[in-house]
C-alpha cells in the first residue's frame, strides 16, 4: 500500500479517536443540563442494550432540567432503571409518560473530580492515538523490509505520521481544556 494511502488512513483513524473523545466528554456533567448527559446511556430495550437517544426524545426545556419522552411509553421504567444504574448521580422523576432529571448545581469538590475525569479521558484518547501511530509505523517498516516502499518513503511516512500524531494530541489537549473550563466556570 502506498505511503500516501497509509497516512490518509491513519489520519482518518485518529480523527475517529477525537470524535470518540468528544462523545465521551459530552456525557460528563456540567451544572447546565445537556442532552449529552443521557443520550448514550444503554437501556435494556426488549433484551437489547439500546442508547436512550434511539428510543426516546431528549430535550432541555430549562437550563437545569432534562426531559426524556420515550417513543414507546412501556419503556419508561426501563429508562428510569438505566439512569439509576448509570454513574450520573441524578435521580429520575417519573411524570406519567415522561422522565424528568433535575440537574443540581455542582459543588467545588465535584467540579474538581469531573475535571480530573476529563483529563483522564483525554489521556486515554492520547494513548489510543499513540497506539495507532505505533501500529502504522510498524506497518510501514514491514513494507520497507518487504521492499514495497523505499527507505525515503519510510522516513517521509514516519515524519507525516509524527506530525499528524502531534496535531491530534494538541487537539485532545484543547478539547479537554474547553471541557474543563466549562465544568469549572458553569
Amino acid at each position: 500500500m502506498p505511503t500516501k494511502e497509509v497516512v490518509t488512513q491513519t489520519e482518518s483513524k485518529m480523527k475517529k479517536a477525537l470524535g470518540a473523545l468528544k462523545d465521551e466528554l459530552r456525557a460528563l456533567r456540567t451544572s447546565r443540563a445537556s442532552t449529552g448527559l443521557v443520550e448514550n446511556i444503554k437501556v435494556d430495550y426488549y433484551g437489547t442494550p439500546t442508547p436512550i437517544k434511539q428510543i426516546a426524545t431528549i430535550a432541555t426545556p430549562q437550563p437545569d432540567m432534562v426531559v426524556i419522552k420515550p417513543f414507546d411509553p412501556a419503556s419508561v421504567r426501563e429508562i428510569e432503571k438505566a439512569i439509576k444504574n448509570s454513574d450520573l448521580s441524578i435521580s429520575p422523576i417519573l411524570d406519567g409518560k415522561l422522565i424528568r432529571l433535575n440537574v443540581p448545581p455542582l459543588s467545588e469538590e465535584r467540579r474538581s473530580q469531573l475535571v480530573a475525569q476529563a483529563k483522564q479521558i483525554g489521556e486515554q484518547a492520547k494513548v489510543s492515538i499513540r497506539n495507532i501511530r505505533r501500529d502504522v509505523i510498524k506497518q510501514l517498516e514491514k513494507q520497507q523490509k518487504d521492499k514495497t516502499i523505499t527507505e525515503d518513503d519510510l522516513e517521509k511516512g514516519k515524519k507525516q505520521i509524527g506530525d499528524i500524531t502531534k496535531n491530534c494530541a494538541d487537539d485532545v489537549d484543547r478539547i479537554v481544556k474547553v471541557k474543563a473550563d466549562e465544568i469549572i466556570l458553569d
